[in-house]
């Protein structure tokens, strides 16, 4: 959530780190291996027979041949009409030394793009190679780490062996903490500048802001603009009465992340939210509880400053990434905490960091139940009819994740992410365009990834059922069919994820991750158990 650093620090020093403290230490987790795995890259490679959806909105077309060289597109060849017989002329012809797959009736995706995808964390014990394989395997090929929570060294390292194919792991695009690594305070709009300065110099992609007095914010945020480096917030409630998400976009803030900071940009009645006297930050239980309650405080759906703030945020080309994913456990605890994926997926460590605790970020379940819920449950319905609504304006939104918390596990949220976007109201086509082409501008990268189209860089998802059919079908688990012979299967789960012109078995990546994980619960002698119960 906020990241990697939550995970050496207790409860008691959060407001200490979400000022602005004198040096941030940051968690490594261990080391992706180099090991090279897939197959590729080809002098030629020919996808044949595949239904495409291309990501900029466009419906199904196919059947086609898809031509890639080494790393890209060079063709797309409609061979034929659907039910009818290929028209063999029309095919491209195979090199010398070249390579086909045959993905006939398949459905091919641009590769995803995770714009919230923290790398593991020390607490939750889980190693970059389990984060990786998981996002891998269910067509994750470009993340954004916003906070680089394991150092902006490490991070950059490991986006260097990704771009390299050295590792096994989507490309990765870090957004560094405000205020990482600085000795001292920063306590001016110079120092603020320098920083930020000093920050692009070391190689940052962008910088994820918590918030900072408005002076402060103002000059970190214009000065990342001038650079040409991007940027995201996560507003903490800390300072957004000071500062919310109107004040960020209007200063150069390329895109905000979760909702906080903008219920308070709709404030008409008040300035600050309507906490109970007793409320402190540190409790997480009445932290997140409160929280629910925020869209309420708001303008009422399509009302005048409702309306003017979101057409205003349009106008700056501001993104919003939602990840309504992370926070639904609040609104269905049991549901969340059930997800069948985590009896075979998820680490002991992530098991036990997910459980009730008053350390653990995200372990808020002191006594959550039957109110909390559906105070969330209301809270959601407003908060989606803003981002849809925004949507339908033309404003862009994301698909993030912000998984390892809140027994949201790697790759399975981002995939529960994008049911929730269709919950929202997005046509599925719309939830592909958020979780391709849309991220790809946001990060300011559409001109290599994002669509399948010539020029492009071959990050591809190819499935054997139709995603827009059933988005549950690019679960790593797939979702269950009854044959007409009253057999029980599961449909989907993606075959195979191309990054970098490589092709990835993303079922065997599947594999690797639940030995890991078989492995580790025989060395423990652990079994899996619901929270409370022996």
């Amino acid at each position: 959530m906020y990241f990697a650093i939550y995970n050496l620090i207790n409860m008691k020093n959060i407001l200490l780190l979400l000022t602005l403290v004198p040096a941030l230490i940051c968690a490594q987790i261990p080391n992706a291996p180099e090991i090279k795995e897939g197959s590729g890259p080809y002098t030629q490679l020919i996808i044949r027979g595949v239904i495409m959806i291309d990501g900029a909105g466009a419906p199904p077309t196919g059947p086609v041949d898809i031509v890639i060289k080494q790393n890209k597109i060079t063709k797309i060849v409609p061979i034929g009409n659907l039910g009818a017989p290929i028209d063999v002329n029309r095919r491209p012809k195979l090199e010398p030394n070249g390579t086909e797959l045959d993905a006939t009736g398949m459905y091919i995706m641009p590769g995803f793009i995770d714009m919230h995808g923290h790398i593991g964390g020390k607490a939750q014990g889980t190693p970059a190679e389990y984060v990786f394989k998981l996002w891998m395997a269910h067509g994750i090929t470009t993340i954004r780490d916003p906070s680089a929570g394991n150092g902006l060294e490490w991070t950059l390292d490991h986006k260097r062996k990704s771009a390299q194919n050295r590792i096994t792991a989507p490309r990765i695009y870090a957004y560094t903490a405000f205020g990482q690594g600085k000795k001292a305070d920063i306590v001016t709009r110079e120092d603020a500048i320098q920083w930020v300065q000093d920050n692009a110099k070391k190689g940052a992609d962008g910088i994820k802001f918590f918030g900072a007095p408005p002076e402060i914010m103002d000059a970190a945020i214009r000065e990342n603009k001038s650079l040409g480096l991007r940027s995201c917030c996560h507003h903490s409630q800390t300072y957004v009465a000071r500062w919310n998400v109107l004040n960020s976009a209007q200063a150069g803030l390329t895109s905000m992340e979760h909702w906080y900071g903008l219920p308070e940009a709709l404030f008409t009645d008040k300035t600050i939210q309507n906490f109970p006297l007793n409320y402190n930050y540190t409790d997480e239980q009445m932290r997140f509880e409160e929280a629910g309650k925020l869209w309420q405080q708001a303008a009422p759906p399509f009302s005048d400053h409702w309306n003017k703030t979101m057409n205003e945020l349009i106008k700056l080309d501001f993104t919003l990434d939602p990840t309504f994913n992370i926070y639904d456990a609040n609104r269905d605890l049991q549901r969340t905490r059930r997800a069948e994926w985590h009896d075979i997926y998820t680490l002991p460590s992530l098991w036990e960091f997910y459980a009730p605790s008053r350390e653990s970020h995200g372990s808020y379940w002191q006594h959550w139940g039957t109110e909390q819920e559906i105070v969330w449950k209301n809270n959601y319905r407003l908060w989606m009819s803003f981002v849809n609504e925004y949507k339908n304006r033309g404003g862009r939104v994301t698909a993030g994740s912000d998984n390892g918390y809140i027994y949201q596990l790697y790759g399975f949220g981002y995939i529960r992410e994008l049911e929730l976007l269709r919950e929202a109201g997005f046509h599925p086509l719309e939830v592909i365009r958020s979780a391709t082409m849309y991220a790809a501008q946001a990060l300011g990268v559409d001109s290599i990834i994002g669509t399948i189209e010539p020029g492009k860089l071959a990050d591809l998802v190819i499935i054997d059922a139709n995603p827009l059919e059933n988005l549950q079908v690019l679960y790593g688990t797939g979702a269950i069919v009854l044959t007409v012979d009253n057999k029980i299967i599961r449909q989907g789960g993606v075959k195979y994820t191309i990054k970098d012109g490589i092709i990835y078995d993303a079922k065997k990546l599947l594999l690797d991750v639940k030995n890991m994980v078989d492995a580790d619960k025989k060395k423990k002698n652990w079994v899996l158990k619901q929270p409370g119960m022996n």
